[in-house]
Parts: structure tokens; sequence; C-alpha cells
């Protein structure tokens, strides 16, 4: 778990899907990225290589969109990195999703989400009770961005509304602004 806080005993990762199209007659479920999105996934992708945010799991919501946003970010990363198809975070309240965390077995250090909004954001809303990335946070969480949240918690069971540390929020294009 590189690029972990030493303090912290699991590390979430939540990345929206990357922007996606709206082709006229295609189910919500089988939407496609945009061209922005096919863009925006690889950047992020790098900076998790980067900053050696690399899970030891991946879940990732089964519309098309979320599928692909992983095949692009997970290029970046080792193919070492476990992924699974995850129908529980597909248009589910923040609740729900907490709920597919609890059940994450315990030798998962770190997981990464690949979802939708309102899911993501209210999720990252719910579990981080601090950390300097808060207000821009509660303003948006725009498609592509990762909110990398810290736990002292010893199970994933044991993740709590607030008890998280929010130690990272990026997007695509802060990452762009920064090159």
């Amino acid at each position: 778990m590189a690029d972990h806080d030493k303090t912290a005993a699991r590390r979430l990762m939540l990345l929206r899907h990357a922007k996606s199209a709206w082709p006229e007659g295609v189910a919500d479920h089988r939407r496609p990225l945009a061209g922005r999105g096919r863009k925006a996934a690889p950047v992020i992708g790098a900076y998790m290589a980067e900053q050696g945010l690399v899970p030891d799991l991946a879940l990732v919501s089964t519309a098309r969109r979320a599928q692909e946003t992983w095949e692009l970010v997970a290029e970046a990363l080792p193919a070492s990195v476990d992924s699974r198809d995850a129908v529980g975070i597909y248009e589910v309240a923040a609740k729900a999703i907490l709920g597919v965390i609890r059940g994450v077995e315990p030798s998962v250090r770190s997981l990464l989400l690949v979802g939708h909004n309102p899911g993501m954001e209210e999720l990252a809303l719910l579990l981080a009770g601090e950390g300097e990335a808060l207000p821009r946070l509660r303003e948006k969480f725009p498609t592509a961005a990762l909110a990398v949240i810290d736990f002292d918690a010893g199970q994933w069971s044991e993740i709590e509304p607030s008890s998280g540390r929010l130690v990272r929020f990026v997007t695509p294009r802060m990452l762009k602004q920064k090159q």
C-alpha cells in the first residue's frame, strides 16, 4: 500500500466514472464514455500510479461507462490489481454502497470503488469527517474525480460515518493545470 498513511489501517478511494456520452436509444447502463472521458480517465490513472495510489482491490460498477473508466485507469496500474464487477454500487444511495464496503474481506487494505453520482459524492461526504479538501468536495464531485479517504478502523466492517480523513481530492482538470 504505497503512499499510505502509516497510521491508517484502511484506505478507500472513490472514483466517479469519467464523462459519458448520451447516445439516443441507449439504456443508461450501456452508455459509453464520451471523448472527454476517454482523455480524463488515463490522466487519473497516471496520477494514481505516480502517487502510489494502488488499490489491493477495485470494485467496479457494472455500467459500461464505469467499466470503460476502470479499463483506462488500470492501464497505468500494476497488472496485479484485482478487480471485480460490483452491481451493488450502480444507482444506489451512499448507505447501500457503505454496506458493500463493510463486506470487503479484511485482507484488502486499500480499496477502490469506480461508480456514479450521486452515490460517490454522498458516500465521500458521509465518511470524511475531516480533511483540508472537504470544502472542494462539498462544492462538486465531477466526473473522473478521485477522493482518497483513510480510516483507522481495523476492519472494513467497522467503517462508520465521519470516521475517515479525506487525504486527497483530485480532478483531471486540477492535474492538467499543474502540468
